[in-house]
């Protein structure tokens, strides 16, 4: 914990602004980071590589309050590997987000009247083109802002050419494998969009509906029938089975005979499945097998007819009925209202509040359609990707997380994987003129006549491959070798099993290729990441979730512009633990930049006493607060170390913070001022021990808070750049247990003399005559000035009386003080403001005693808010007796 710095502090004191004004310095400061290249890695390093891949964000997105915390997660773990000696490449880059970026332009083309179909496939894919050169990527000047320590010169586009080969060429192997097929499935579909969309793409909200009872079969209730409840009634247009539980006594009979459709006059079969829950309900339910989930599997179990009723667009067909032609919705209020004409419908529930799942880019309600799509045979991927953790290739942090990654890879179903888009990866398939199949890979060419596959593939098809594609798979690379497996992957436990699930699978079936395992143990499994790092969601200040609708979302730019990003980063790292969520507000972001400025004002006063960073004296010769605070800190450096390395980001920014302010600011500052008063060599060791510890101190503070300890550690060691200073490292010196008892004692007394004189009404700043009687025999004869400066006493001379005293109990004896307050005290304004205090203290008690004493309260009162009133109670309790106390003492004079 040494540098050696040239006495010149103070000037480098002036060089410093008056005070700290983040926007004024944070863009300027960036650029020049990223201008000194120190953000670059470089594969041919002897140093130990790390790395971290940005979960790249959508193309048309900005940054917001999860990226934020995501950004600056990966930026704290990078600028510490980069100072504890390691080549770091923090890769960035971007998702073509095919859904979202072609709807954008499909709206601006729909502004003059056109579609997609005006212009062509090739013409518009080049307006897609055009519109991500001009107007995609905002999010990358935001990184600026927030801090981000990327190689900007590896950024990285998903629909790059070399990321194009990589997808082109693991679709083909995934193919020649026998683990990409097409068939008919259901799938999430957005009549809107006009596409399957991935379970991620869709947020289910609870809407109000109806729940109608439909009668099937016989209006004799002598004859046999059935009541199913449904909030879908258009679907049982498509109803091809009625089912129910085989073993439930009211329907057995039933189970193999056939009951007429309403609507379209059909026999359908009753059928027994166990799927199906005899209590809910009345036991039975319909079953449409091509527009929904659950009637899907029991349709092939039952090897039931599967007639799809609606079109791409959500319009009903092919039914034989008035309905043909009506959007899903109209439908849905036309066959009820004809099924209620018919003497169908036995129940109505309306509104019936139930979960709905809606298109994420839509808005609107997705459809489950049977559709002819390309799948993903997951079961090996899967397996595979199961084990990597299992065996401990992948550590997930928090253990926590685990069994949910298992229950999700270990129960995982075949993914569906094309998209009915043009923007995007167009999937590698050509069909020839006798109905021939040629999947074709990068360095091969279809026969000419042969007609491409017209959807494109997932955006997770892509960036499942993101770890290794950037670094130049399918070939062999420098990046590849030095730093594939990528060292982490910082992300929140919500997209867990959507695109971490993904990576895995992917990454675990290249893991034999030549380009991955170059240099790297015969035996070792290549998995995308060595740790995975799962964060919580952000919440609002009062615990719930951001959302557009509630209102309460926050943007992280309009923090860094009223508190700097600095302040913006300390408040979501201090919050982050892994698997936790958190919740910020404007009290969070304000603590933060009190936090900063306090750390700014500490460092220029210290400059400004001649604070340097140096080789430190020998310890014999430095004070017990030198001592002291020397051995804290490495304390604390062991601490921050600790949780660093397990990803617990809240725990370190808390024992910083506690640190900085508390002991370093709050009491060193003050006991430094006594020391440099004193003009001897205690001054000049001063200014060494504060110079070094701030030098540390401002080193474990930047991966969290860039800018400011970029500023201030410059101004304090006139070094090049805290970016590429080194992490501190523990000394090796044993603690001085009895500096630190003795301090501590000093800090005790000090603060029960500042309460004392708080109780008795004198002003903070008021010097007061005392006696300190036993200060020699507690081992504080060294602190004595420290102890009465900072408790703001002076000398009592032997012939005066003392008007109050009070004895403090520290941990080798008692030590009396004893205050002339005479002529200190106004003792009027003194009553007046202990009266208002009782007064309040008594209404607090009275309130707290009626609580307590009502039997109904405490019946119905959980324990927890039982024993927080008690201890209330009991605070109130002993301000009203206190407060007595002294106001019976004021009577008295």
């Amino acid at each position: 914990m040494t540098s050696a710095a040239p006495d010149n502090s103070r000037n480098r004191a002036d060089a410093l602004p008056k005070s700290w004004n983040p926007g004024e310095v944070e863009a300027e400061m960036y650029e020049r980071w990223v201008a000194a290249g120190y953000f670059v890695a470089d594969p041919g390093s002897a140093k130990p590589g790390y790395s971290i891949v940005l979960p790249p964000p959508n193309v048309t997105g900005s940054l917001h309050m999860g990226h934020a915390l995501d950004h600056t997660l990966m930026d704290t773990l990078s600028r510490r590997k980069r100072m504890q000696g390691y080549e770091v490449l923090w890769l960035p880059g971007m998702d073509h987000a095919g859904i979202a970026t072609q709807t954008i332009v499909e709206k601006q083309l729909a502004v003059d009247g056109k579609t997609k179909e005006d212009f062509g496939r090739e013409l518009f894919i080049d307006k897609v083109w055009d519109w991500k050169r001009e107007s995609g990527g905002q999010i990358q000047w935001q990184m600026r802002a927030l801090g981000d320590g990327v190689d900007w010169s590896r950024d990285r586009f998903t629909m790059d050419d070399g990321l194009s080969r990589a997808v082109q060429t693991i679709f083909k192997r995934l193919y020649d494998a026998g683990l990409i097929y097409r068939a008919e499935r259901l799938v999430n579909w957005s009549p809107e969009l006009r596409t399957a969309i991935s379970d991620i793409e869709v947020k289910f909200e609870d809407v109000e509906g109806e729940l109608v009872s439909l009668r099937y079969g016989s209006l004799d209730d002598a004859e046999p029938h059935v009541i199913v409840a449904t909030t879908r009634v258009e679907t049982m247009l498509g109803d091809t089975a009625v089912a129910v539980h085989p073993e439930d006594p009211r329907y057995k009979a039933l189970i193999g005979t056939t009951i007429e459709h309403p609507i379209t006059g059909r026999q359908i079969p009753i059928i027994g499945d166990d799927y199906v829950d005899p209590e809910f309900g009345t036991g039975a339910v319909k079953i449409t097998p091509a527009h929904d989930p659950n009637d899907f599997e029991m349709g092939l179990r039952h090897n039931l007819p599967m007639p799809s009723i609606m079109d791409e667009s959500g319009r009903i067909v092919d039914t034989g009925t008035r309905f043909d032609g009506m959007d899903r919705f109209e439908a849905r209020i036309a066959v009820r209202e004809e099924l209620a004409g018919l003497g169908r419908v036995a129940a109505e529930k309306r509104p019936y509040l139930h979960s709905v799942g809606h298109s994420e880019r839509s808005g609107e309600p997705i459809e489950p359609r049977l559709s002819m799509q390309w799948w993903v045979k997951v079961e090996s991927l899967a397996k595979a990707a199961g084990d990597a953790v299992r065996n401990g290739d992948t550590v997930i942090h928090p253990p926590s997380q685990e069994p949910r990654w298992f229950d999700w890879v270990d129960n995982m179903h075949d993914w569906t994987i094309s998209r009915q888009l043009w923007w995007g990866h167009r999937i590698p398939i050509w069909y020839g003129p006798e109905g021939e199949v040629m999947c074709v890979g990068p360095d091969e060419t279809a026969p000419e006549g042969w007609v491409q596959d017209p959807d494109v593939l997932d955006t997770w098809f892509s960036s499942g491959l993101w770890p290794f594609s950037t670094m130049g798979w399918p070939a062999n690379s420098a990046e590849l070798e030095k730093f594939y497996p990528t060292s982490v992957l910082v992300t929140g436990y919500d997209i867990l099993f959507f695109w971490v699930a993904r990576m895995m699978m992917f990454g675990t079936f290249v893991s034999e290729d030549s380009a991955i395992t170059a240099g790297k143990p015969a035996d070792a499994v290549q998995v995308p990441f060595r740790d995975v790092f799962l964060h919580g969601l952000i919440r609002d200040e009062h615990g719930k979730k951001m959302s557009k609708s509630r209102g309460n979302g926050i943007d992280p730019l309009d923090w860094i512009r009223s508190f700097g990003a600095d302040a913006l980063r300390f408040t979501l790292a201090r919050g982050a633990q892994p698997g936790g969520d958190l919740s910020v507000g404007e009290s969070h972001a304000l603590a933060s930049r009190n936090f900063v400025t306090k750390l700014f004002n500490a460092t220029k006063f210290a400059l400004m006493n001649g604070a340097r960073p140096g080789d430190l004296p020998e310890r014999a010769t430095l004070t017990d607060a030198d001592r002291w605070i020397l051995d804290r800190f490495e304390e604390v450096l062991a601490e921050v170390d600790s949780a660093f390395d397990a990803y617990e980001f809240g725990k370190a920014c808390e024992a910083l913070f506690h640190f900085a302010w508390d002991e370093l600011c709050d009491w060193y500052l003050e006991l430094a001022k006594v020391q440099f008063a004193a003009g001897d060599a205690r001054a000049e060791s001063t200014s060494v021990v504060l110079g070094t510890v701030l030098d540390s101190v401002l080193r474990l503070l930047h991966p969290v808070i860039p800018f400011v300890t970029e500023s201030l550690w410059q101004a304090l060691t006139g070094g090049e750049s805290i970016v590429i200073a080194a992490w501190p490292q523990p000394s090796g010196v044993p603690a001085d247990t009895v500096a630190a008892q003795r301090v501590a004692d000093a800090q005790e007394l000090i603060t029960e003399v500042r309460r004392f004189r708080s109780d008795q009404g004198l002003a903070d700043k008021q010097k007061v005559r005392a006696r300190l009687t036993g200060l020699d025999e507690a081992g504080l004869t060294e602190l004595r000035e420290a102890v009465t400066s900072l408790a703001r006493l002076t000398d009592l001379e032997d012939d005066q009386e003392t008007s109050a005293s009070v004895e403090v109990r520290l941990s080798r004896t008692t030590v009396v003080v004893g205050l002339n307050t005479e002529g200190a005290v106004d003792l009027e304004a003194e009553r007046r403001r202990l009266e208002k205090d009782l007064a309040a203290a008594e209404k607090e008690l009275a309130g707290t005693d009626a609580k307590l004493g009502n039997e109904a309260f405490l019946a119905k009162a959980p324990e927890p808010v039982v024993d927080k009133i008690r201890s209330r109670r009991d605070v109130a309790s002993a301000e009203v007796a206190r407060i007595g106390a002294r106001l019976a003492e004021l009577a008295s004079k």
